[in-house]
């Protein structure tokens, strides 16, 4: 990897070669056992996926240009922020599915309007965590000839390295490392409350949000995480951020210490002294035993006490920090 003196061993989440959260945390809750979870995802609900094809509206990426940030949802975890002509691609899982099993857990219909051919070059990836529907090492593979640079959490580099990517180009981060991307741009890796695992390896690679400062412009990139204090420590030490994005979705209550119910996820841009809140980690797959639209219906419920400003684009729909918020009940 590059430019990066950082090792698992000396990182002060890895105490014992397996990475920790900030707080105590227990993956599923006490007295639940995985059978029980297995059993809740074969029995979702009635409303799991959408009866329909889902809308969306579809931008021609390489042509874009703007002095104020723009983002592209591409369901779920997926997104894309242009500055000024810097690309920055998240989590891409532009496959048509969330599994390393093809097929297995299936995007909604009308979702994948994207294809590999539709982005533009990619100036930096950044990739939160390993676990599939973060980490899809087949659109990895279909897209490394388009992506410059990788920034991803220690431990995950090997993973980005085994999709045929140059050692050179992957830089692996710590809790609290910056990498400045461009002139005006530059990457804070910060806690997350999670886990990392692909197959039966858990926890050797570290899970991560981000702090994504465009010139006068502060976005957080939250990535995976269960509520906690780190998002008022982050909130504090960077002041407001224009805007976050966070996860709100996937969430079960054997579970919630590493995913947030969607009140939470209000909280948390509350903690974080954000202007405006752009929920993802919904809209493209089911990976709980909830309805598909439950997290946004409960999120906007919340909000009804708290007044935040939420911005519910299309899938493909441009918001533009401080410009374009789009907000229509596109679900219902």
């Amino acid at each position: 990897m590059k430019n990066n003196n950082n090792t698992i061993e000396c990182s002060a989440s890895s105490p014992n070669g397996k990475f920790l959260n900030l707080s105590e945390t227990r993956v599923i809750k006490k007295g639940a056992s995985y059978a029980d979870l297995l059993l809740a995802y074969f029995r979702n609900s009635k409303n799991s996926k959408p009866s329909g094809i889902l809308p969306t509206m579809k931008s021609n990426l390489k042509e874009l240009n703007s002095d104020a940030p723009i983002i592209i949802w591409f369901g779920h975890s997926s997104y894309l922020i242009h500055y000024k002509g810097f690309n920055i691609l998240v989590d891409p899982v532009l496959n048509g599915c969330a599994s390393p099993i093809p097929g297995l857990v299936k995007a909604y219909r009308g979702t994948d309007i994207y294809k590999f051919s539709d982005l533009p070059t990619i100036d930096a990836l950044v990739i939160t965590h390993n676990h599939y529907d973060h980490l899809d090492k087949r659109s990895i593979r279909k897209l490394r000839k388009k992506i410059r640079t990788y920034y991803v959490p220690l431990g995950v580099g090997k993973s980005v390295k085994n999709c045929h990517v140059n050692n050179l180009r992957i830089s692996e981060m710590d809790w609290w490392d910056t990498e400045i991307l461009a002139p005006d741009i530059k990457l804070i890796s910060t806690p997350a409350r999670h886990m990392s695992g692909r197959g039966l390896v858990q926890n050797k690679s570290l899970w991560s949000s981000y702090v994504l400062l465009l010139g006068k412009y502060k976005i957080f990139i939250g990535g995976d995480s269960g509520y906690d204090t780190h998002f008022k420590n982050i909130g504090d030490k960077f002041g407001s951020f224009d805007i976050a994005i966070l996860e709100c979705g996937q969430y079960n209550e054997n579970w919630p210490n590493i995913h947030m119910m969607p009140e939470e996820t209000a909280q948390a841009a509350i903690d974080l002294n954000a202007k405006v809140l752009l929920p993802v980690h919904w809209g493209k797959f089911s990976l709980a035993h909830h309805s598909w639209n439950e997290p946004i219906i409960r999120l906007l419920q919340k909000n009804k006490q708290l007044n935040l400003e939420i911005t519910t684009p299309l899938i493909g729909q441009l918001v533009i920090v401080g410009r374009a918020y789009p907000n229509q009940k596109w679900w219902e």
